[in-house]
């Protein structure tokens, strides 16, 4: 089951870059999404970060004033937020540039994604 599942979402993944290729015959709309792309990982990322750390702090001290095994679990989750937040950040950070790199493996013009995007 495992497998056919895998199977129908790569043959998902590969129609939708073939339907991109076609769609997207010029640079400009490429462009465009992926600058906007950036913009939206720039807007949004360092918000939800700053969130998870204020829920890991919540859901620390929520889980100090009930049972040990809730304790337990409580130190689990606000560090599993607190991962999550400074994952967050490191995309945030390193976003831009590797949109660029990506993006520039292609043939044809350099774009520099990073410079627009900042």
């Amino acid at each position: 089951m495992r497998k056919l599942f895998a199977m129908i979402l790569a043959v998902a993944a590969f129609s939708t870059f073939a339907f991109a290729t076609s769609a997207f015959g010029t640079t400009g709309t490429v462009t465009t999404a992926i600058n906007s792309l950036c913009q939206g990982l720039k807007n949004l990322l360092p918000v939800a970060s700053m969130l998870m750390v204020v829920v890991a702090g919540v859901i620390y001290a929520a889980g100090q004033i009930m049972g040990a095994e809730t304790r337990a679990r409580a130190n689990v989750w606000a560090t599993a937020a607190l991962s999550g937040a400074l994952i967050g950040v490191l995309i945030y950070a390193v976003a831009p540039s590797v949109l660029t790199t990506i993006f520039n493996t292609q043939e044809g013009t350099y774009v520099d994604i990073a410079a627009a995007c900042a």
